[in-house]
């Protein structure tokens, strides 16, 4: 996360909101050597506090977390580079905007009985996202195949303590110069950044 401060004062609601619509992220563990990171689906709870997913069997987190384990799963936003002239002020360097949640917790397995209903709660999320169509559904699977199949994964739940958040979004800047740069991010390069200038525009509000 930015050590900037002014960064880092968005309301924890617009953050769960960003993490619920993206649904995906890289859960990362401490290990020896390099820390393990794997790169999930997931469904975030209604009330935030925690967070389930499936990993196949040979991710080396499904060991390291037998018993539960400190885990961070880190959510990124839309993003892009934004260059001095933008800003209309001779003064400025080049930077990146970007948005950034980190849910942090404990990573612990869940019973493997209930990878059917994982499966098919995060199939039925992400499904309905795609209305009009009719959305798949497990059933439309041969029974053998899908038993052999769920055999090769493990349901997991990190359970959240903390969301850690980065909103850079040129708080930093006077308005009209965070307004200016907005106006330009479009023509530039970087993820979603029709996104990003809206957020520009308009930054969520900082906490009370």
């Amino acid at each position: 996360m930015h050590p900037n401060s002014v960064f880092r004062r968005t309301e924890k609601a617009p953050s769960l909101e960003l993490v619920r619509d993206r649904a995906f992220g890289t859960l990362a563990v401490s290990a020896e050597g390099a820390p393990l990171l794997s790169h999930v689906p997931f469904l975030l709870s209604e009330d935030g506090s925690y967070a389930d997913l499936h990993l196949v069997r040979s991710n080396p987190i499904c060991r390291a977390a037998r018993e539960g384990i400190p885990a961070r799963l880190a959510v990124s936003g839309p993003d892009g580079y934004i260059s001095p002239d933008w800003y209309g002020d001779p003064g400025q360097v080049p930077t990146w905007n970007y948005v950034a949640v980190h849910l942090i917790g404990r990573l612990a397995p869940l019973p493997h009985e209930q990878i059917d209903l994982l499966l098919a709660a995060q199939s039925a999320a992400f499904e309905g996202r795609l209305a009009p169509k009719t959305p798949w559904t497990m059933d439309k699977m041969d029974p053998e195949v899908r038993s052999r199949l769920q055999r090769m994964i493990l349901p997991f739940r990190l359970h959240i303590d903390e969301t850690d958040s980065t909103w850079k979004l040129s708080q930093n800047k006077t308005a009209q110069m965070r307004l200016s740069a907005a106006a330009h991010i479009e023509t530039g390069f970087g993820q979603e950044l029709g996104g990003l200038a809206t957020l520009m525009q308009d930054p969520p509000p900082d906490e009370a």
